[in-house]
């Protein structure tokens, strides 16, 4: 997660194409199988961001004869804060089991005061980041995002906004918008979702009047027209034709960095072959396409190296949670 003011470090598949099946690449010459089978870990519902790098993942490492197979659970809400205990008691030690992760949850952990945290886990490689959108329904009166701030300074609490977990990248996106503006946090009208394809389906319903998310869960829905874009929240523009914040005067840049976990007490043996097999498959040029047709920045970081990352992450966020009044 990436803010300008340097209170991150650094810096998610549209649930549409998640749904239709990810594009298909040209099968890459078949290494040596580095995992019969591989149990992935989602703490969020099928069709959004982690679901989608965890089906990546397996696409492209079975495309390349690195893994057998996979298996794969969804254990969704409160942005992986329900799912993360059940990861860290049921995979205790097991060299074959990973968990997907991210931005998300080190805000949600501290906005929940979960007593679980990603502490708990083996951090194996932070891989993508991700610049997040700012978008309205086709038809809705807010015509640019100096129509939404507008809204959002004068009606904060009835301009109501779609986006991920309570304390997540989405919220604290709202809630620099609404500062930006003279408003608290507190006022504005955030309303969370488990998951991409609720916030999706809320936003084309207008039951809400703003989402925020991820570039890749709404881009599908924007370039059919059913979604119109404001802003993106990167440092440059991610789509054309639409500004990003900083461009339209609000001084915000921000992504958002998803990655992989193992569970606690792994053997040093099966952590370095997880750190290895993620270097790996970093290095793909696969991957390296699959980044490129999602909008995924490439931002790898591994073993040790990203576990001090997490440390400076969490202290950062909980400093802009407490800025911006969401904790």
């Amino acid at each position: 997660m990436l803010v300008r003011r340097q209170f991150l470090a650094t810096a998610t598949l549209a649930a549409t194409g998640v749904a239709a099946g990810l594009p298909l690449f040209s099968r890459p010459a078949r290494a040596e199988q580095v995992f019969s089978s591989m149990n992935v870990f989602v703490p969020a519902g099928p069709g959004g961001g982690w679901d989608g790098l965890g089906r990546a993942i397996e696409q492209v490492s079975r495309q390349a004869g690195l893994v057998g197979s996979f298996q794969f659970e969804n254990v969704g809400g409160a942005g992986g804060t329900v799912g993360l205990p059940r990861f860290v008691a049921q995979r205790r030690s097991r060299g074959d089991s990973i968990m997907i992760g991210g931005a998300i949850m080190v805000g949600a952990v501290l906005a929940n005061r979960s007593p679980v945290g990603l502490k708990d886990t083996t951090p194996l490689a932070r891989l993508i980041t991700e610049p997040g959108i700012i978008v309205v329904p086709a038809e809705s009166d807010i015509k640019d995002i100096k129509g939404l701030l507008a809204a959002l300074k004068e009606n904060p609490g009835g301009t109501s906004v779609a986006g991920g977990s309570a304390g997540g990248i989405d919220h604290i996106v709202l809630g620099l918008m609404l500062k930006s503006q003279g408003r608290s946090a507190k006022d504005g009208s955030y309303v969370a979702f488990a998951g991409g394809g609720p916030a999706q389906a809320a936003i084309l319903g207008a039951q809400v009047k703003a989402g925020i998310s991820g570039i890749s869960e709404f881009a599908e829905q924007v370039k059919a027209g059913r979604m119109r874009a404001l802003a993106t929240t990167g440092e440059t523009r991610s789509l054309d034709g639409v500004p990003t914040l900083k461009e339209s005067g609000v001084d915000i840049a921000m992504g958002n960095w998803r990655g992989v976990f193992g569970p606690p007490g792994m053997k040093p043996a099966d952590k370095e072959k997880m750190v290895k097999f993620f270097t790996d498959l970093d290095a793909l040029p696969a991957w390296r396409e699959m980044c490129e047709r999602q909008g995924w920045e490439r931002a790898h970081l591994s073993g040790d190296a990203f576990a001090e990352f997490l440390k400076q992450d969490e202290a950062a966020t909980g400093t802009v949670l407490k800025e911006v009044g969401l904790v």
